[in-house]
């Protein structure tokens, strides 16, 4: 028997349509919102006394803006959360899959710019001269085992701003390998440099970790006792948990753990230039420094359409959303601080954390991706003042 495969063709073309048609008359396809009804959409903040909440409307920004953030981020598979402050007031607010309001996440690299801001106060209160002193004044016991003298002329600027010349941790599968084996002092003469100090940019978690040991040290006390008292408590956070590497120096990378609403605190306090509940807690100068784009070009890697011209500052990024210029702590896994100060915004995003996973280990650069996308997406599409 001869077949005719353009009427087969056509007939299944028509099955298919048939089936689209009725699984969106029956919600089945899962889209819940359309453009038409996003007045549905439910982001009002939850009451707390840790934050003043108001709305969109309150605070002169259009809602079906914040309403299709909300709309896309249903669509990301691994948010917790999502908030957005206006003016220093909670304006809107959900949490997602795993998480809450009460949940205490790893914040991955977004820890980076808490160790830059307990930096700024160190030097503040004479601890650390400034950010010309050398790293290795902070390490004397080594001084008879460094076989690279560049290593004496690296500075905490260096450090932070990851010029210091130390490799990327991605690089290579040893140094991978100990990126979640643990780092200790010693990774300061042991890890060869790839280039002279100040030269160039390469991402580098053991900078930030070195800059923790050296808070430690300076201070002459355990880092997450000094940032408590220093930092935390004065922001209203409560840190029941941060990693130790196998010296019990606290991880200067990452894995301090904190809910959004924390998260939140640190983004206010670098828009409202180290001033949080009138409280000047880290310098004016310190913030705007820490916020310069020192390297630019500093991410290879695409990202998304609206993030772009993507920088590096003292443990904070900077990029370029549409016409926006904005600053953010970013985390592995897509955790975000987000500040757009010609807005007085911020945007929190946590997410799962996909804690060693990198590469080619699973979909966590595709996840990672969604979330930046989500909030650059979201700026992109904000008016300019």
């Amino acid at each position: 028997m001869r077949i005719n495969n353009k009427k087969l063709i056509l007939t299944a073309r028509f099955v298919v349509f048939v089936v689209i048609i009725a699984l969106t008359n029956f919600g089945i396809t899962g889209c819940t919102y359309t453009s038409n009804n996003l007045d549905e959409i439910d982001y009002k903040p939850q009451l707390g006394s840790d934050w003043e909440v108001s709305s969109p409307e309150e605070q002169n920004i259009a809602t079906d803006l914040i309403a299709q953030l909300y709309l896309n981020a249903e669509k990301v598979e691994t948010i917790n959360s999502l908030l957005v402050i206006k003016n220093g007031k909670l304006i809107a607010e959900k949490y997602f899959h795993d998480g809450s309001i009460d949940l205490e996440q790893k914040t991955q690299s977004v820890t980076k710019s808490f160790t830059g801001a307990l930096v700024g106060i160190a030097i503040d209160q004479g601890y650390i001269e400034s950010v010309n002193q050398k790293m290795m004044d902070f390490f004397p016991e080594l001084e008879d085992i460094i076989t690279d003298p560049r290593k004496n002329d690296i500075t905490i600027e260096h450090l932070l701003q990851m010029r210091a010349g130390y490799p990327w941790e991605e690089s290579s599968a040893e140094l991978f390998e100990l990126l979640y084996t643990g780092f200790r002092p010693s990774n300061v003469a042991e890890i060869p440099l790839i280039r002279d100090p100040g030269s160039d940019f390469d991402y580098s978690n053991l900078s930030s970790h070195f800059l923790a040991i050296i808070l430690a040290r300076a201070t002459e006390s355990d880092l997450k006792d000094y940032a408590q008292e220093n930092l935390f408590t004065p922001l209203g956070i409560t840190v029941d948990e941060w990693t130790t590497d196998w010296e019990y120096y606290r991880i200067g990378h990452g894995e301090i753990y904190m809910t959004s609403r924390e998260m939140a605190k640190l983004g206010v306090l670098y828009l409202n230039d180290g001033v949080y509940n009138g409280r000047q807690i880290v310098s004016a100068d310190w913030v705007n420094d820490s916020l310069k784009t020192y390297t630019q070009d500093a991410w290879d890697y695409r990202v998304g359409r609206n993030f772009k011209d993507i920088g590096y500052g003292y443990q904070w990024w900077s990029a370029r959303a549409g016409e926006h210029h904005y600053n953010l702590a970013w985390g592995h896994g897509g955790q975000q601080i987000a500040i757009l100060d010609e807005l007085d915004l911020v945007v929190v995003v946590s997410a799962h954390p996909h804690f060693a996973e990198h590469g080619g280990v699973g979909d966590s650069w595709k996840h990672e991706k969604e979330n930046v996308n989500l909030v650059a997406d979201f700026i992109s599409s904000l008016p300019i003042n």
